[in-house]
Formats: structure tokens, sequence, C-alpha cells
């Protein structure tokens, strides 16, 4: 019906010119008198491809009848009196001849109307005689019929227009033009109250043995949303599972028995809390029974394994491990190599807020860096080799609760009574064996991905991935996985209300949520592995929503370098809505979940919005490597009215729809030259050359950002046929921070800091402390090779695009 309603506007529209070019020509001939000679065409003929809408019947009538009545105007004005003064019949430039008889003359099928101008001919002469007008007063007042009727018609054209202006949305939306308010149209409509429905509806749903009960439900939900192809992406992949006789430590001295959350080996503590002891264990951990003498080595940190190597003898012995302050899996190929045989892995209460007590908490850790464990660097396909790896280390670990480990020291109280904390410590004095039993089980299991997309209009070879997690059966009950569920579900909803109305993104925004998670990122990293070709060339940015509230008192954004200014941006716009906002430290920082493989594998710019608690922050970091049971009630109780969850979806989303549709990458170049400068600041050796490289590419950066993204960002110097080249340099600067190889645990990519308290490369801090002992430095001068070779291609990156961008220009001039 829209395009009929167009079709009638435009053919209204040619009536009315039609009209006043009739009635220039009568005023014309008025004033000159000049002769001139009309030719009536044929109302029922058309030309060939009219339209059907013109076909209607009344359409017809209403223009005939218009025609015809200024027709007989003019007769009556006295333009119905033509005679030929030549007896002879002249040729008409065809064939035949005619006599010029107005009734005879054959139709002609102009476009501009009933009537047609003769083309005068040499040897065709027309005269024609008019009889004067019957009064000046009488023309006026035709002339003013004719004035009305057009003018009638022209306002006529102008309401049709109109309402085929405000009925029909545009599906081709001008690229470069971004509406402000258009974002905030789409944000105003998620709730805090759709999201907890959504939540609510996601934990009944987690207590099946089945994750593809969950894959479903997400499926169906955001198909019936309007999300495009929505599909499960399925990898058969190795899992380490808890055995069904859960995990034992015994002491030697008295022979008492205990399960991980330090309760004693009986039937009745199995009943009550049976799935945590089965879920408290490390993944891909090496499996048996080791009796030896437990060694208090606090955190694992390399001062810490000098000192107790200087006094004892840990091979084969168990090592007492705190979690934090750097990557467990570094750590824990520390203790590998000084050749301890098994782990008893804890967290001190002293690191955690003073409201939280996990003193009978027990958790879940995972050994593996990412990926299926059989098949490390490719995807999981069908055909694909898998290698035989039932442990990813050869120590025995097993975390454990803080009021085991204090059974264990004969440390009843970790507090005080003036309430300061008291970290738990075994005297070096005193000898503790004890025997541990780890007993896991792997298995080929299935993990689902869930896919869906909305394509992008004018660059859909671009991806914006969105990223949230669900359950995967044989894990922790968590219920982080719901709200990152739900927020991302909440966001589709919104975007998809306005996709309906006919507005789509100038990119492509992929959302996804991941299976097997809590493994070793393995649904995401096999993806990404099954698609790395592509996702090479076309990811533009992720944004990661993993379990978006640890807290409820201080959000903590975290995004890469040239990201960092957009996120403040954003945040400054959510402030001036709040009453409330304190100040925001936005860093990059290694982060746990699904980004992994983005960062690390493909370089790709990312950002995550999550709600922490301030006291925890204050504490050690990668404490979050640990997987709590936390429950539906908890998440609830940090946010009972989801308003947290309702700001982190609306920042994501903010983000998601300026990166998805600004025409110039919202990326800033120069943020990473300074990233890389602050990098190097302070009192550390061999860093003369890596200062000299990092200001070489500070100013390339800055050339770069004042050349062409400058020019870019403003719609008067913006050159299309530059826009898509820019975006491509932007898009992969990261990639040159991408190191071979890092250290257990640690980013390859190198702009990432180990914690916020670190303000260094990473690796460069490692090597640092790697080479103290040493009288050798040769892996320290690896890392700072590194370190350069990273900078130094940034550098030539950015030159080389400035070049191709004057070869460009210098060629068109």
């Amino acid at each position: 019906m829209d395009a009929q309603y167009g079709l009638l506007f435009c053919f209204h529209l040619v009536s009315f010119l039609n009209c006043v070019f009739i009635l220039l020509k009568y005023i014309f001939l008025i004033f000159t008198g000049k002769k001139m000679a009309y030719q009536k065409v044929n109302a029922d003929q058309r030309a060939p491809g009219h339209s059907q809408y013109l076909d209607n019947d009344d359409l017809q009538a209403t223009a005939l009848d218009l025609e015809w009545d200024m027709e007989k105007e003019l007769e009556e004005s006295g333009f119905d009196q033509f005679q030929l003064d030549s007896a002879e019949n002249q040729n008409l430039g065809h064939s035949e001849t005619i006599d010029l008889d107005l009734d005879s003359i054959q139709p002609a099928t102009s476009p501009k109307g009933r009537f047609q101008r003769l083309q005068e001919e040499s040897d065709y002469i027309t005269h024609y005689t008019r009889s004067a007008p019957k009064s000046n007063r009488c023309n006026f007042c035709h002339l003013l019929k004719i004035l009305c009727i057009a003018t009638s018609l022209f306002i006529f054209g102008i309401f049709i227009g109109y309402y085929v202006h405000t009925n029909c949305p545009s599906d081709t939306p001008s690229s470069g033009t971004v509406d402000p308010q258009l974002y905030q149209e789409i944000l105003k409509t998620i709730q805090a109250e759709d999201i907890k429905k959504s939540f609510r509806n996601l934990v009944q749903l987690y207590k099946s043995e089945d994750d593809m009960e969950i894959s479903k439900k997400i499926k169906t939900q955001w198909t019936s949303l309007g999300l495009e192809d929505v599909q499960f992406v399925n990898y058969s992949v190795l899992l380490n599972l808890p055995d069904p006789s859960p995990s034992t430590v015994t002491l030697s001295s008295s022979g008492q028995c205990f399960h991980p959350n330090g309760q004693p080996c009986s039937e009745e503590a199995r009943k009550d809390s049976s799935q945590d002891l089965l879920y408290s264990y490390a993944a891909y951990s090496a499996k048996g029974i080791l009796k030896a003498e437990v060694i208090d080595v606090s955190y694992g940190m390399a001062d810490d394994l000098k000192r107790i190597r200087k006094i004892k003898n840990v091979t084969n012995q168990i090592a007492l491990l705190k979690l934090g302050k750097l990557p467990l899996l570094y750590k824990l190929s520390l203790l590998e190599k000084a050749g301890f045989g098994g782990v008893l892995l804890y967290i001190d209460p002293c690191d955690l807020p003073k409201t939280v007590n996990p003193s009978h908490d027990t958790f879940m850790v995972s050994l593996n860096p990412g990926g299926d464990p059989s098949t490390p660097g490719y995807p999981s396909v069908d055909g694909s080799f898998r290698q035989s790896r039932s442990n990813l280390t050869s120590l025995l670990v097993q975390p454990i609760s803080a009021s085991l480990v204090a059974k264990l020291i004969s440390s009843p109280k970790a507090r005080t009574k003036n309430d300061a904390c008291s970290p738990l410590e075994l005297p070096n004095n005193e000898v503790r064996v004890v025997s541990m039993q780890v007993q896991t089980v792997k298995k080929l299991k299935t993990v689902t991905n869930v896919v869906g997309y909305v394509m992008g209009l004018t660059s859909p070879d671009r991806y914006i991935i969105v990223g949230s997690h669900h359950h995967t059966a044989h894990s922790y009950n968590g219920q982080e996985w719901a709200s990152s569920t739900a927020i991302i579900t909440a966001f589709i909803r919104a975007l998809m209300s306005k996709v309906k109305r006919g507005w789509r993104p100038d990119r492509t925004i992929v959302f996804c949520s991941w299976g097997g998670t809590a493994f070793g990122n393995i649904g995401s990293y096999e993806w990404g592995e099954d698609f790395k070709k592509v996702l090479q060339k076309n990811v533009v940015a992720y944004i990661s929503i993993h379990s978006p509230l640890r807290g409820n008192s201080s959000l903590h954004p975290v995004a890469s370098p040239s990201l960092q200014q957009l996120v403040v941006e954003k945040n400054n716009f959510n402030c001036t809505r709040r009453a409330q906002c304190p100040e925001t430290n936005i860093s990059s920082i290694q982060i746990q979940g699904d980004a992994d493989y983005f960062i690390n594998h493909l370089g790709v710019p990312i950002v995550q919005f999550a709600y922490e608690d301030i006291k925890a922050l204050e504490g050690p970091s990668f404490l979050s490597e640990a997987l709590f049971s936390t429950r539906a009630t908890k998440i609830e109780e940090m946010d009972p009215s989801f308003n947290l969850h309702e700001t982190i979806t609306k920042l994501s989303g903010e983000v998601i729809l300026q990166i998805a549709n600004e025409p110039v990458l919202p990326f800033n170049a120069i943020d990473i030259a300074l990233e890389v400068q602050n990098n190097l600041k302070g009192d550390q050796p061999n860093t003369h050359q890596l200062l000299a490289m990092a200001s070489r590419l500070r100013e390339s950066a800055e050339l770069f950002q004042s050349d062409e993204m400058r020019p870019a960002n403003d719609p008067k110097e913006r050159a299309s046929n530059r826009i898509r080249m820019l975006n491509d340099i932007l898009q992969d600067m990261e990639k040159s921070f991408l190191v071979k190889q890092a250290p257990p645990g640690f980013y390859r990519n190198i702009l990432y800091h180990l914690d916020e308290k670190t303000s260094r490369f990473s690796i460069l801090v490692e090597a640092w402390e790697h080479c103290k002992p040493l009288a050798s430095n040769e892996t320290l001068q690896e890392a700072l090779s590194e370190v350069l070779n990273s900078i130094n291609s940034a550098q030539v990156y950015f030159k080389a695009g400035l070049d191709v961008f004057r070869s460009v220009l210098d060629g068109k001039n």
C-alpha cells in the first residue's frame, strides 16, 4: 500500500505540472498571439511499462475530467477556431498523407500529457485565426479558475507526499550520518524488571545435567525476538570431570579424613552437600594418591620459593598454596619446575572483604589455558586428530576451604578479637604430613554455543561480537551466567524492536552465548579456532558480558587502550543521569572469561563492564579464578531492583551501537602509544632502546591521528573512499602487540597488565623476577626483544598506513 500511495502522489504531481504547462501556454498565447498547433492525446493510450496503480478507473476519470475541463476553457477563450489557409494536405513526416483535422489527428504518447506541440517543418505552414476574446474580465475569470484548480491539486499532492513520508520507513538510511538520539531511543526500552524476569526464568533451568536444555531456551528466546539465523554450533571436546566419589585429605598424625570443605568423611556430610563436594576440584589436574609433607609456600611467588628451597627439600612434597597475586597457571608451573608433587589450594580469608565468610566454601578451578586440550590450536571438528592428554600438569591439585586449612595448621580462628585479620600460616618448625586423594574422570562431551546476528547495512563483513556464557553441565552451579544471559537478551530485545521498524546498524553485530566456559573457555576457543581466518580479517571489537555482578559498590570497566576514551565518555554520560557516581578507574588488565581468545589470539579490542566490591578490588588479584557456588538469592541480594543490571546493559549497549554504527571506528591511536610509554616509566633496567622506539611510535600515531582521523571524523572533510581504508587500519592496531609466547597464565597481548597495581609490561615484570637469582639473563633479554619488536611493528604499521593514504592522494592529484 505504501508504494501505491507513493505512485499516486507522483501521478498527481505530473498532472499538476501538466496544468501549469497548459496555463503558461495559454498566457503566452494571450500576450503574444504566436501561432501554435496542438494535438490531443487519447487517454486510453498509455506508454509501455505504465504502472498498474495508474490504471485505476477513478484516477483516469478524475484526470480526464480535469483535462477536458481545461480544454473547454481554452475553447471558450477563443482557441477552438483553427483554420487551414492552404487547401492542400501537408506531410507531417509520416509515409502517408492525412488531412489536418483536429478530430483525425492521431494520438501521441507523450509523457507531458494530453497535448503535444507539433514540430514545425518548412513545407508545412499552419495558420489559425483567433476570434477576439469575449472580454478581458472573462479571460481573467478563466485564468483564475485554472489557477485555483492547479493550486488545489498541488496541495492535495503535498498531503499524499506527507502521508507517504511519515508512514513508510526508510530501509536505506544515508551512510555517514548518525542521529544522536538514535542510541537513546533504542536503550530507553531496556527495563530492570524485564531483566529480572529473564534472570529468574533462566535460573530454573540450571539444575539439568544436560546443558542443551538451557541452550535451546536461549535459542528459542533469541529467535522469537527476531535475531537472524540463530543456530547451535557444537563441538565434541574432552572434559575433566569429578569422580562420583569426592576427593579427600587425611591427616597422618590423627588419621582424620576430611572432605575439601573441611567436613569429616561421613555419609551424613556427603548427603548434606553432595554437589559442593563433587565439584570442589581442579579440572585437568593429575589424579591419584600422594602422601607427603605439607610445605607452606604462601602465594607461590618466586621469592617465596627461593626462601623455602634454601631450608627444605621440596621434591615430591605437597605445597600449601594461596590463590591470588599471580595467575594460577604460572604459579603451578613454578611449583612443578621446583619438583613439588601436589598442591592444596585455598583462599585466605584475610584477602576477602570482612562481609564475606568463605571458611566452609569450596570452589572449582580449571588448569586449562583455553580450548579443547585434546586438539590444542585447532578446532574439535569431525576428523580432527585427538592427542591423549587427560591432565595438563603432573601436579595433584585439590582446592580446599579455609576451615580445612585451619585444621591442618591447628589455627581455629583467622580473625582476632580486635577484628584484625591474621593470615593463615603453617609454622616453619612444624611438620604436617597428609595423604591427598584426587579423583577425576575424563569424558568426551558436546559443548554448545548459541550464535545469532543482525546483518549490517553498509559493512556487513565487519563484525562486532557480543559474548555471554551459559551454564555447562558438570560444573559449579554459579549463577553469574544467568545475569550474563539476561543482560545480553535484554539488549537484543531493545535492538530488534528498532530493526523491525526498518533500521539497521552499519556493521554486523554477532551475539554469542558460549558453552564450556568453566572448563577453560572451551566454547569460545573452539569457535574462534574454527573460524579463525574469517575472524582475523573481519572482527572489529569484542564486548564481554562475563560475570557482570561481582559486587554492588563500584563500576569496574575494563577496556583495550584504543577504546578507553570511548568508555570514559559513556561512563561520564551515565553519571549525569545518576545522583551518585563515584570516580571510575578504567584500565587494561587481564580478565576472566571468553574474551581471552579474542584478546590473545586475534588482537581484537575489547570492552567489559562489571560491578565489583571496592574492598575486593583492594585485595590480591586473580581471586576471580576460583568459581564459587553463588546462589541466585545472592545475586538478588546484591541487586534486588536489578538497576545495576540495567546500567550494565545500557552502557554495554551504547558502546556496541557506537562501534557498529559510527562511520569512523571510535578507536584512539594515540592512547596506544601513550600506554606503551607509561609501561616503560620508572627505574627499569635495559629500557633505553624501548623508550626511543616508543617515542617514534607516538610521533607516528600523532601524525596518523591528525592527518587521517581528524579529517575523517569531520563530515565536511570526510572522503567516503578513504573511510574503509582508515577503519581497516584502526581495527588491526593491537595485533602488533601479540607476542609469540608468554609465561603460563600471562596474556600474549602485552598491552594488558596483570592487575591495576602493575603499570608495566607483564612479561618484563616476570622476566626481571626470574633473572634475579641467575647469573645470566637470557629470559630478560628475550622478553626485552619481544617488547621491542612489538613496538617497532606498531610504529611501522602506522607509518605504512600514512604512506598508503599519501600514495592514494598523490595518485588522484
